[in-house]
């Protein structure tokens, strides 16, 4: 029996996230912190102040969960910016699972630079199979992981398990517009090696599913556009750390595929925003 969507899909994003030119671009285009879409309030902003914009905005839809007290578990957690942040404002435990050993290193190292490494346990592995046990964390976080899942019903249904009741799931994609056809997002999913993309009426309904109260979506998908213009930017004039992090060849394609995602977000074909649901 050959290997199952979910493992398929994990091994593609280990090997993409593991790639030195694909670690030099997130590293120095993105910042160093975060891997996510930013929320903008200038479209010439810096990329790493509207990253963590986009941190608070989904803390916001938490209330008080988050604090001294709580553990939270962030699925696909990359560099750590997003748990950094949650342990060093709110206080709280934040369980880092994400399948790159290589962001895993970055991120470790960054924590004990930061003096957050007590707060933050980094754990390698895979959110198909979240190694805790049920009704572990106060919040399941993630933000443009599920997009690498090769089963998406079954990376829901283990992060509602690890929830405890009254628990917060919150989390944002990249998603396909509901009618855009799929060989029209081909530049995207190359890129990031994905087989397709879910849509915001899929996650909808799997939330509600879940049996999770008051699912809702926010739709943030012109942030979106605003975001990879910016790569499109850093790219295009790139800064002498870039130019040192990747191979000519892979920065040549960077400057083709990124505007092309940009044009795919602003003609209505992508997708991005937030999730939010609680656990009864």
């Amino acid at each position: 029996m050959g290997e199952d969507k979910a493992t398929r899909a994990t091994s593609a994003a280990r090997s993409y996230y593991d790639a030195s030119d694909v670690d030099g671009f997130y590293a120095h285009a993105w910042g160093g912190e975060d891997i996510h879409v930013g929320v903008y309030t200038d479209p010439r902003e810096a990329i790493p102040v509207a990253t963590g914009r986009t941190v608070e905005r989904l803390a916001g839809k938490l209330g008080d969960a988050l604090g001294a007290g709580s553990t939270v578990l962030d699925m696909g957690s990359g560099y750590g910016g997003a748990a950094r942040r949650l342990a060093g404002q709110y206080g709280c435990h934040v369980v880092a699972l994400n399948i790159s050993e290589l962001q895993n290193h970055r991120h470790r190292a960054l924590n004990a630079e930061r003096g957050l490494d007590d707060r933050i346990d980094v754990v390698t592995g895979s959110f198909h199979d979240i190694p805790a046990p049920d009704g572990s964390f106060d919040v399941v976080w993630s933000q443009e992981a599920l997009c690498h899942s090769g089963d998406r019903s079954r990376a829901l249904r283990e992060a509602t398990r690890v929830l405890r009741p009254g628990g917060h799931l919150v989390f944002t994609d990249t998603m396909a517009a509901e009618d855009a056809p799929e060989g029209e997002l081909s530049p995207l999913a190359e890129r990031l090696r994905l087989t397709d993309l879910a849509t915001p009426g899929f996650y909808v309904e799997q939330l509600r599913a879940l049996d999770l109260a008051g699912a809702d979506y926010e739709d943030l998908s012109a942030h979106m556009l605003t975001h990879y213009e910016r790569l499109s930017e850093e790219v295009r004039s790139p800064a002498p750390e870039l130019v040192d992090a990747v191979s000519p060849g892979y920065l040549e394609r960077l400057r083709t595929n990124l505007p092309q995602v940009a044009r795919a977000c602003r003609d209505g074909r992508l997708r991005w925003g937030i999730f939010h649901g609680r656990h009864r």
